[in-house]
């Protein structure tokens, strides 16, 4: 595991050390920034180096873009951490009952509900929650992250856990205001996961299904349920972690489309801001660290799938 972990880590170093190439790349095309005028090797040592201390510079509107990130960064979080439990929660039910019908009605309905889903354009599906949820039943806000009405104190940057924590006495209404203004974009969000996830799982309840030990434990008389907690379950969610964890790095890109069309002020709708305005030192800024998180996640999930799948593991020792 430990030789496992220093070649992830050595991966993400170098691709890391890549994508600051780009970062600074990208700020070479200001021709009035002084990035523009320095030796390019020198100027991205320099540049890593003001990375490394968190100094992504000051953004066209004269504020420190550090400040910007800490107020939009988390936003984006919020939303992909939300429209990832769904998609888990979703995902592993329908994708299990699915791989235990196999070539049944319900596995075709499944297959064909979540093909359609995820062929379905996001930006389309979003305008069409809009206007059936929004502007005809009136059950949900248009955009946004909470009502204006009520002022919520940036102390996270999660605005559930700081309407949680507001001792404004109307605490309760802020909170369900958050999740109001939380529920559409993170259904759109979700959407491609979601169907991620049900064939992935799908596919790995099939194969377990095929085992022996699946015939030896409906022979011993346990019912379908102990079946699938005991022996189904266990046995398909480790091979699929990596994989699951990627559609977590995917849901970023997702969120550019989701927070513009929601008015999310997260740091998908900060991008395109700053695409439109022109200003490169936030565009770099924002490209790194998007890209530090993906990274990170992929990461993160090859590791965590290597410890609950040893095979992982053996696999790539038996091709080293």
């Amino acid at each position: 595991m430990l030789w496992y972990t220093l070649r992830r880590i050595n991966l993400f170093i170098i691709t890391l050390a890549i994508l600051t190439v780009v970062g600074f790349s990208l700020l070479r095309l200001d021709q009035t920034s002084p990035w523009a005028i320095m030796e390019f090797w020198p100027g991205w040592l320099t540049y890593v180096t003001e990375l490394s201390t968190f100094n992504f510079g000051i953004s066209k509107h004269g504020v420190p873009i550090i400040d910007e990130l800490m107020m939009v960064f988390p936003a984006t979080l919020e939303l992909c951490f939300v429209a990832f439990v769904l998609s888990l929660f979703i995902g592993i039910p329908v994708g299990t009952l699915a791989g235990m019908r196999q070539g049944k009605f319900v596995d075709t309905v499944i297959s064909f509900t979540s093909m359609t889903g995820y062929s379905a354009p996001i930006f389309w599906v979003a305008l069409l929650m809009i206007m059936i949820f929004s502007l005809h039943f009136e059950a949900f806000p248009v955009g946004g992250r909470y009502d204006l009405l009520y002022e919520i104190k940036h102390v996270t940057g999660f605005a559930l856990i700081d309407a949680f924590l507001s001792e404004h006495r109307y605490r309760a209404y802020a909170f369900e205001s958050v999740l109001q203004h939380l529920i559409l974009p993170s259904l759109v969000l979700a959407l491609a996961p979601t169907t991620q996830v049900i064939r992935l799982m799908r596919a790995s309840v099939a194969e377990v299904m095929t085992q022996n030990y699946i015939r030896a434990a409906r022979i011993k008389g346990l019912s379908t349920h102990e079946i699938v907690t005991q022996h189904v379950l266990r046995n398909a969610i480790p091979p699929i972690v990596p994989k699951v964890g990627v559609q977590l790095s995917s849901m970023l890109t997702l969120a550019i489309i989701t927070e513009s069309i929601f008015n999310w002020p997260g740091i998908g709708r900060w991008l395109l801001d700053a695409l439109s305005n022109q200003d490169y030192v936030s565009i770099q800024a924002g490209v790194m660290v998007v890209a530090t998180l993906v990274l990170t996640a992929n990461i993160f999930s090859d590791l965590f799938g290597a410890m609950v799948n040893p095979l992982v593991r053996k696999e790539w020792y038996a091709n080293k």
